[in-house]
């Protein structure tokens, strides 16, 4: 454990404006702690419904790096704005020249030994501000202005209409440019999000490819394995025909030395006959 934090992070709760379809962006600051260079690697539990950009990034020695949540457009509203998403930011000390093509999701492990910090942020919904609301003038409700700005200049009033104040007019046209300010900054989040899920996606690929590879090359050595064992079951298959072989000639060749061992006793028991009865024959 180490006794001061790598990273301190603002904020450390990420606020969204909540509205019905629309993106809600909230930026995170991490302020680097250490006189040696940090990384981090940011991880939610919710990976479908937020685009972190980037999710993963070098922090140089005593300086900052910042990084955008974006909350995707969501259809349905969350009963009392609640919500039990979280992020977990994980850092760790990296040598010097390190660049964030060598940074890997095994650096991040706890089970090498390394020391990993990790701080939780929790998500926190808010309802988008009201805007102000035009009271009636002289028994008339006054209709909103148009989101065109071009409208107010070289429209000419006579003296008998009432006009809104101001102020008014001003935070009106200034909300009109936040807008459009606003969705050009949701088209470029998107593109920046289809760019991320394309990365992601051919990573994804190359790691299956390795591991196809792998598996391809595990596959031949078995294959080798196995004509190995063939061959081996083939030659033991010829050594024990030539063993019944020679264990048949063997036989053959003993039956024939009973045969010749036998012939020359049943002679000699022939011929003790033979003896006798001439014996008895002549006493006779």
């Amino acid at each position: 454990m180490m006794s001061q934090e790598l990273l301190q992070i603002h904020p450390r709760e990420l606020k969204f404006t909540f509205e019905l379809k629309k993106q809600s962006s909230c930026l995170v600051q991490l302020v680097s702690n250490s006189d040696q260079c940090v990384a981090f690697k940011v991880k939610t539990t919710s990976p479908k419904k937020y685009c972190v950009r980037p999710n993963i990034g070098i922090v140089q020695p005593r300086s900052t790096c910042d990084f955008t949540v974006t909350m995707q457009a969501q259809r349905e509203e969350p009963p009392d704005l609640q919500c039990k998403d979280k992020f977990l930011i994980q850092s760790m000390v990296v040598p010097l020249g390190t660049t964030v093509e060598d940074i890997t999701p095994i650096m991040f492990t706890k089970d090498n030994g390394r020391y990993i910090e990790e701080n939780k942020l929790r998500v926190v919904l808010v309802s988008p501000p009201r805007s102000p609301v035009l009271l009636p003038v002289n028994g008339a409700l006054k209709q909103e202005l148009n989101n065109e700005p071009s409208i107010l200049k070289g429209q000419v009033m006579s003296g008998d209409e009432n006009l809104p104040p101001l102020c008014m007019v001003l935070e009106e046209v200034k909300s009109t440019k936040g807008v459009d300010m606003k969705s050009a900054w949701n088209v470029e989040e998107m593109k920046l999000a289809k760019e991320i899920g394309d990365l992601e996606l051919g990573n994804a690929i190359l790691e299956l490819n390795s591991k196809i590879d792998e598996r391809e090359s595990k596959l031949r050595e078995a294959g080798i394995a196995i004509a190995k064992l063939k061959e081996e079951r083939s030659r033991i298959t010829q050594e024990c025909e030539a063993l019944w072989q020679e264990l048949a000639v063997v036989k053959k060749q003993s039956g024939a030395r009973r045969v010749q061992v036998g012939f020359p006793f049943l002679f000699v028991v022939m011929m003790a006959l033979v003896s006798v009865a001439l014996g008895l024959w002549l006493r006779s």
